[in-house]
């Protein structure tokens, strides 16, 4: 029997292969799961065959979306949304300082940056801040800079064998992150949420409206709007909705929003699994 391959973001230790060990134990099957580069990457993994399912992170409590997961969606055919992972996020700052202020840089991934902004401000004035890949790029790296420090999950900091300076730094307790499940053919289940994606063939007043009444006509719950910008010129934006599904009537608004849009795109239609606890 051939094993189940499930792409993530790496080096191990991140908190998306947290979110893709967890899904495996919930989903009971024996599966190999492959360390990608970057968000983007784990995506074109499965959009290619070198991958069975991706797990990537595409919202966050306190940083908001995750625009690679979006774009990189937009952008690639073939690909849709199995599941919803929702998971609790909590960051330490790993280093071998010393002390606080010793630490002079701090690494991690943009998402980990924002969700502990506050902590960084209060009590690491003095140091850099520096985006990475993902929250475990430069921990190989971090016994060798006394000045280094990292921000990561506290699985992270034990895989690595690296002393927590503090935690938890997060700014707010009630930190999540969603997770989506992508692989390369649709559940055959219906499911209660859905989420899409759609262009505007021109910006003119009233055209954003105009398709969001077609969901509200027929009273489908959006849970969630983001923009993005397309990339083709300034103040041209497509449009990320979330939303709570009925087959029936959704099918119907899909096929009005056709009508008004430029492209329209089924990113799923898929049910949510909400994770508690750290993965040990």
């Amino acid at each position: 029997m051939t094993l189940l391959t499930i792409a993530h973001l790496g080096p191990t230790g991140t908190n998306t292969e947290s979110a893709a060990l967890a899904y495996q134990s919930w989903r009971g099957e024996a599966a190999q799961l492959l360390c990608s580069p970057t968000i983007s990457e784990t995506l074109k993994m499965v959009a290619t065959g070198r991958a069975d399912l991706g797990v990537v992170p595409v919202e966050n409590s306190l940083e908001g979306g995750v625009a690679a997961t979006l774009d990189t969606l937009w952008e690639l055919e073939g690909l849709h949304i199995h599941w919803a992972l929702v998971m609790p996020i909590v960051h330490v700052l790993v280093s071998a300082a010393a002390t606080l202020e010793h630490v002079r840089e701090v690494y991690s991934h943009p998402q980990a940056l924002g969700q502990c902004q506050q902590w960084l401000g209060a009590f690491l004035p003095q140091a850099s801040l520096v985006p990475t890949a993902s929250t475990t790029e430069v921990l190989g790296q971090l016994p060798a800079h006394s000045s280094w420090g990292a921000i990561v999950s506290p699985r992270a900091a034990q895989l690595y064998q690296l002393p927590v300076l503090a935690g938890p730094i997060n700014d707010r307790s009630g930190n999540y992150t969603r997770f989506w499940v992508v692989g390369g053919a649709p559940p055959l289940t219906a499911q209660p949420q859905a989420s899409l994606a759609f262009s505007l063939p021109r910006n003119t007043p009233g055209a954003l409206v105009q398709a969001l009444e077609i969901f509200a006509r027929r009273q489908i719950n959006l849970r969630r709007i983001e923009s993005r910008p397309t990339k083709r010129s300034l103040g041209e934006y497509l449009f990320f909705l979330d939303l709570t599904t009925d087959e029936q009537p959704l099918e119907a608004a899909l096929e009005e929003l056709q009508a008004v849009s430029e492209r329209v795109k089924l990113l799923g239609v898929y049910g949510v699994i909400k994770l508690e606890g750290e993965l040990a």
